[in-house]
């Protein structure tokens, strides 16, 4: 077989379409590298948990030291590769000062991330124990990301912030934006089909189920129809709240009350207020209050005493 016509065509392609690497030009962050730094990252952050071998914990400072060198190198390089990207008057400096802030946040990072194992753990009577919560829910490894990728997003690093929640993204099927703002014990159950937007604000406490958005309405566009960046496009969700699964939460303007339950399959565009339960009854969404318990049976969670 003749490949000749094909690679010309390939050839063309690249010159009327784009697509590539920036032959020429700025090298784009590699994706391996960013898959590598992702796993370095959570095995920094639950040592012993995803080696070949088991550690001792006189072995623990040796790997910790091994593991930040290596996650300094590789962060470093691809921040400078995606400043490079963004014409970034000095790459190579600020990738040196971005990096050593985000390892910084590293330690206070892990104290987040534990009380996601802890309301993971509390949250699923399924779970037998803290480290099959680690190991083995996508939960653990789609939040764990995010909220690293959100910490290179707030220091305005381009591109490598959406190529490590993509990871997580692949890997689970649980699609969070490096922009989303995410309160302490968050729990995703199952996970498969959660998006959730850039500009979504979760508090505290907060338990979402599987096929959950949180997603725009729609896109407000400039004059050329291009649409708008960096507006309020996603809802608020307060603290103590629990979204049943497909749950849809549109617009920047919506804000889920905290304490308050919202049932599955709805499709939510407007404000629900604290302490309420919203489902669909036939085609009506139906908001009530809940309603408190006379008695508080041990139920497991921290809805036992509520009518939900």
């Amino acid at each position: 077989m003749n490949l000749d016509p094909i690679k010309e065509a390939l050839l063309a392609s690249y010159q009327q379409h784009g697509g590539i690497n920036h032959l020429d030009g700025v090298n784009l962050p590699a994706q391996d590298s960013v898959q590598r730094l992702a796993s370095d990252y959570m095995h920094l952050m639950f040592p012993g948990f995803f080696e070949a071998t088991a550690l001792t914990k006189k072995d623990v400072p040796a790997h910790v030291d091994a593991l930040l060198s290596g996650l300094q190198q590789r962060l470093m390089a691809e921040v400078e590769k995606s400043l490079r990207f963004s014409q970034d008057a000095d790459p190579a400096g600020h990738a040196r000062t971005l990096t050593a802030d985000a390892l910084g946040q590293l330690p206070a990072l892990r104290q987040v991330i534990q009380t996601d194992v802890t309301a993971a753990y509390r949250g699923d009577p399924a779970a037998r124990s803290v480290e099959e919560i680690i190991l083995a829910y996508p939960c653990v490894l789609s939040i764990s990301v995010q909220r690293f990728a959100h910490v290179l997003y707030r220091l305005g690093v381009p591109l490598l912030p959406r190529m490590l929640t993509e990871y997580g993204h692949e890997r689970t099927g649980t699609d969070i934006h490096p922009g989303a703002t995410i309160g302490t014990h968050f729990f995703i159950d199952h996970g498969t089909g959660v998006v959730i937007g850039e500009t979504a604000r979760i508090g505290d406490h907060v338990k979402l189920y599987q096929g959950v958005t949180l997603g725009a309405k729609s896109f407000e566009t400039d004059p050329t129809g291009d649409p708008i960046k960096g507006i309020k496009r996603h809802p608020d969700i307060g603290d103590h709240v629990t979204l049943y699964a497909h749950a849809t939460i549109l617009g920047g303007d919506t804000r889920i009350g905290a304490n308050s339950v919202i049932g599955s399959n709805v499709w939510i565009m407007k404000s629900i207020p604290p302490d309420s339960v919203a489902y669909f009854k036939g085609d009506q969404l139906v908001v009530r209050p809940r309603r408190a318990k006379t008695s508080s049976p041990v139920l497991g969670d921290e809805y036992a005493n509520w009518d939900i």
